[in-house]
C-alpha cells in the first residue's frame, strides 16, 4: 500500500486546517468559500425519481439503462449541439473525479507515456498520471507541447480554478493539432452550463470537430448544475472507439452507477428549469462576492465562467488566505492548482445566500 500512496502528492487540503480553525473562531462563524461543494437543495423532481427507484435489489449495468442512455444522448444533442449521437457515444461514470483519477490506468498508460494538463488545473489530473506511473507535463498552450510520447491531453473549459473559457477557434485549433499527432483528447466540461461572461463550447460541437468524434471525449457532471455531488452522477460522450473498450474495462472493475442514481439522472437531464433556477442563485452570489472583493482591493482574472472567482492581492496566496481567515472567510490557496497560482486564491460561489451576505459585510 505504501508503494502506491508514495506516488501521490501530499493531500493539499490538510494544509488549510489551521486557517480553517482561525476562520471558525469568528464571532459570527466561518464563511467557507474554499470548496466547490453544492449547498442548495436537490430539486424535488430529482429526489422523487431517486425515491421511486429505491426498490432496486438487482445489480445495475455499467452502461446504464436504455432510458439513461436516451437521456444522455438527448441532452448532448440538445445542449451541446452534437450530431448523430447514439448509445455507443455515451457512458455513465461514478462521478467525474473517479474518472479523472483512474483514466490513465484504464487506458493502459504507464512509464514512457505522457499525460498533459493545463498549468493551472484540478490536481487530480496529475494524480491520475501518477497512479498509472505515467509521466506528466503542464502546458499553457497544448499545441506548443512536444507530441512525442504524449498519449492523453486534458482540456478543461471552463477552467477550474480560473474560470477561463477556451473559444471555439482555440478548441478547433487544439483538436486539429491533437489529431495530427494521434493524441487522445479528453475535455473536462463539467462547468459548461455556468457561463457568465462567455458562452462555453464543447469539443463535441461540429464547428469544433468537423462532424467527427474521432479521438475526442467530453466529460460532464451533474454535481454543479443539479446539486448532485452527493449522488456521484456524471458521464462521458464522444468517440465510440474509446468508450467501447472503457466500457469493457469498467465492467470488469464493477464501476456501476447505482440504479436509483441512474433514474435521478434521467429526471435531471430532462428538466432545464431547475438548472435555470440554480444558475440565478449562483449569478447573484457571484455579483455580490465579485463587487465585495474588488472593493476590498482584489483583482480578479478570468472567472468568466464556472463556480469560482480567481482573485489576487499581488501577494503570496498564503498571506491572502491568512488575511481572509482573520475575517472569518476561508478560501483555497492558488498553489493547490499549480505553482503558477501562488499569488492567487480561489473563491467559491458555493455558500448559502446568508453566508455570502456575511462575507460581503466582512469584506466591506
Amino acid at each position: 500500500m505504501s508503494a502506491l500512496s508514495d506516488r501521490l502528492p501530499t493531500f493539499p487540503w490538510d494544509k488549510l486546517e489551521p486557517y480553517k480553525k482561525t476562520a471558525a473562531g469568528h464571532p459570527d462563524g466561518i464563511v467557507d468559500l474554499s470548496v466547490g461543494t453544492p449547498v442548495d437543495p436537490v430539486p424535488d423532481l430529482i429526489q422523487q425519481a431517486l425515491t421511486d427507484a429505491a426498490d432496486s435489489p438487482g445489480y445495475p449495468t455499467v452502461w446504464g439503462t436504455p432510458a439513461l442512455r436516451d437521456a444522455l444522448t438527448g441532452w448532448v444533442s440538445r445542449r451541446l449541439g452534437a450530431r448523430d449521437v447514439t448509445h455507443r457515444h455515451v457512458l455513465p461514470i461514478v462521478g467525474s473525479k473517479e474518472l479523472v483519477a483512474w483514466l490513465p490506468t484504464q487506458l493502459g498508460l504507464g512509464p514512457g507515456d505522457k499525460v498533459a494538463f493545463p498549468r493551472l488545473a484540478y490536481p487530480t489530473y496529475e494524480v491520475g498520471a501518477r497512479l498509472a506511473r505515467a509521466e506528466y507535463v503542464a502546458y499553457d498552450d497544448p499545441a506548443e507541447l512536444d507530441p512525442t510520447g504524449l498519449k492523453l491531453l486534458w482540456l478543461n473549459s471552463p477552467s477550474n480554478p480560473t474560470g477561463k473559457v477556451l473559444s471555439q477557434d482555440e478548441l478547433t485549433r487544439i483538436v486539429a493539432w491533437a489529431r495530427e499527432h494521434g493524441i487522445l483528447v479528453f475535455s473536462d466540461e463539467c462547468y459548461l452550463e455556468l457561463g457568465w461572461q462567455a458562452d462555453p463550447v464543447s469539443v463535441l460541437h461540429p464547428d469544433v470537430n468537423g462532424g467527427s468524434y474521432d479521438g475526442l471525449v467530453a466529460v460532464h457532471s451533474l454535481s454543479k448544475r443539479s446539486n448532485l455531488a452527493g449522488y456521484r452522477a456524471a458521464f462521458l460522450a464522444g468517440d465510440p472507439a474509446v468508450l467501447g473498450p472503457l466500457l469493457e474495462i469498467r465492467k470488469h472493475g464493477g464501476m456501476m452507477t447505482s440504479a436509483p442514481t441512474q433514474a435521478a439522472v434521467v429526471a435531471a437531464l430532462g428538466d432545464d428549469e431547475h438548472v435555470r433556477v440554480q444558475r440565478e442563485r449562483y449569478a447573484a452570489r457571484r455579483t455580490a462576492l465579485r463587487a465585495a472583493l474588488l472593493g476590498h482591493g482584489f483583482r480578479i482574472e478570468h472567472s468568466e465562467a464556472g463556480l469560482y472567482l480567481w482573485a489576487t492581492r499581488d501577494e503570496s496566496c498564503w498571506d491572502t488566505v491568512a488575511h481572509l481567515a482573520g475575517l472569518g472567510i476561508l478560501v483555497a490557496p492558488g498553489d493547490f492548482y499549480g505553482p503558477a497560482g501562488d499569488r492567487f486564491v480561489r473563491v467559491a460561489l458555493t455558500a448559502t445566500d446568508e453566508r455570502v451576505r456575511a462575507a460581503v459585510a466582512r469584506l466591506a
